[in-house]
């Protein structure tokens, strides 16, 4: 038997060896290992959710247990200040929007409303500087049919950018929010905030660092997770069930009765990088 020390040392390394692979692998091979993924695998708890987060999306972090306290602590305290309760059993997912940190992480909220760990990853939020940029602002977003969502077109921008991700990745829409402005008066606005992917040989390579004009960018198999397992569908589901029909949810999606429906977004104001970010990793390579 492997001294304990020894076990610990070896799992740290195996840890950082993956975030460091994750981060400068090129996108091409990325890409290829997404099209090389299983299909959709059935869910027949909540909990297998997180080996499939780990198996099948690429960028990952892994905070350490205080820190998903923390976390815990402050998705609770938010959740009470926008009066929402009685969560049990169902999916959320948290993001710290603070500039050092940029991190999105998707807990399980168990019978006993208990928040489960059951992955996280690099986003990019609102840059909060420039004209028609925004700051992401923080709270408690519902995902619901009355925002409907779409898919990204796939089409290039003025600059080439492909600013939702390949055709096909899903946009989720929650709707018009107030939002400070990066320009001019910098007074409080109306932004569409959504959720979504990202340019997969521009900017994927760049979550973990503020990039956006407000809304979320999350890795593109993380959108995918989100879409195929209907994480934040409960809204959609109700309305499924009522004999509503939506084009936009995926055809081979894997319905369960555990989604939710709510995006909260803090800010840890935090002042120094935390080393588990995807940012530190890549500072850590590139000092090698």
């Amino acid at each position: 038997m492997k001294p304990q020390s020894t076990t610990i040392k070896t799992m740290m390394a195996s840890r950082i060896f993956r975030q460091n692979l994750q981060s400068i692998l090129p996108t091409a091979l990325l890409m290829t290992a997404m099209l090389l993924s299983p299909a959709v695998q059935a869910i027949e708890s909540a909990q297998d959710l997180r080996a499939i987060y780990e198996k099948t999306v690429i960028q990952q972090v892994n905070p350490p247990e205080e820190e998903l306290q923390a976390y815990t602590d402050m998705m609770a305290g938010a959740l009470n200040g926008a009066g929402v309760s009685n969560l049990a059993s169902q999916f959320i997912m948290l993001v710290d929007r603070n500039p050092k940190v940029q991190v999105g992480i998707l807990f399980w909220i168990d019978a006993e409303g208990v928040a489960q760990f059951m992955g996280a990853s690099p986003v990019s939020t609102g840059r909060g500087t420039g004209f028609e940029h925004f700051e992401t602002p923080t709270g408690v977003f519902a995902h619901t049919v009355a925002n409907l969502d779409y898919r990204a077109e796939g089409t290039k921008n003025s600059k080439g950018v492909r600013g939702y991700g390949e055709k096909g990745r899903r946009v989720f829409d929650f709707g018009w929010q107030p939002a400070k402005k990066g320009w001019g008066d910098k007074q409080i606005a109306p932004m569409r905030f959504q959720v979504h992917a990202t340019d997969p040989h521009v900017l994927e390579s760049r979550l973990g660092t503020v990039q956006s004009k407000g809304c979320v960018r999350i890795p593109a198999t993380l959108n995918q997770l989100l879409d195929r397992y209907a994480l934040l569908d409960a809204d959609y589901n109700a309305a499924v069930a009522e004999g509503r029909k939506f084009w936009v949810l995926d055809k081979n999606r894997e319905d369960n009765r555990w989604a939710g429906k709510y995006l909260v977004v803090v800010d840890s104001a935090r002042d120094l990088k935390p080393d588990w970010t995807i940012a530190a990793v890549r500072q850590a390579v590139k000092r090698q």
